[in-house]
């Protein structure tokens, strides 16, 4: 798993914002995951001030979805 480490850049910025911000797409699990790596961040409170810096955990990437095709008729 990759470490990618972050600095907020601004004022009301919740951890959430930033894996959405960074993902374009729900991560379930992974807000928690980032609290769990990072001792102490929960106690800045909802909102990071500006400057707070964190590691947040890269997921590997997916390989492509394999779908089954839909058949009209």
């Amino acid at each position: 798993m990759i470490v990618e480490p972050v600095t907020v850049q601004g004022d009301f910025v919740t951890v959430s914002l930033i894996v959405w911000r960074r993902f374009k797409r729900p991560m379930p699990g992974l807000v928690e995951q980032i609290h769990d790596m990072n001792p102490g961040l929960a106690d800045l409170g909802a909102f990071l001030p500006a400057g707070a810096t964190f590691n947040m955990p890269v997921p590997a990437p997916r390989g492509p979805a394999i779908l089954d095709p839909v058949k009209l008729w």
